[in-house]
C-alpha cells in the first residue's frame, strides 16, 4: 500500500527501514524523520504523516529502547532551576 505518494513510500518501505535501523543500532530512537532519511526521501506535503506513523506502529520492531525511558543527561530529580545554569537571571 501507498503511504506517501509525493515520496512514493509504501508500508512496506517503512517495515524494512525499521528493520533495517534496528539492525544496525538496537538502542537507536526511530522517528519518521530518520526513515525518511534512511530511505534517501524527503517529507514533501506532510499529508501522509498519520499514515506514516499509524504504519510504523504496526512494526513490532518500532519500540523505545531498554533503558531509554528518561531524556539522556543529567537527572535533576527535584530541581528548582529546571536544569537552567546559575546566573540566568539579570540582577
Amino acid at each position: 500500500m501507498i503511504v506517501c505518494s509525493c515520496s512514493r513510500i509504501t508500508d512496506r518501505d517503512i517495515r524494512h527501514a525499521i528493520e533495517w535501523m534496528r539492525s544496525a543500532d538496537p538502542d537507536t530512537l526511530i522517528t519518521p524523520g530518520k526513515i525518511y532519511r534512511a530511505l534517501g526521501k524527503s517529507a514533501e506535503c506532510g499529508g501522509c504523516i498519520r499514515l506514516f506513523i499509524e504504519n510504523m506502529r504496526q512494526s513490532d520492531k518500532l519500540r523505545i529502547p531498554d533503558g531509554r525511558s528518561e531524556p539522556r543527561g543529567k537527572k535533576n530529580e527535584g530541581a528548582t532551576d529546571e536544569g537552567r545554569r546559575g546566573g540566568h537571571r539579570l540582577p
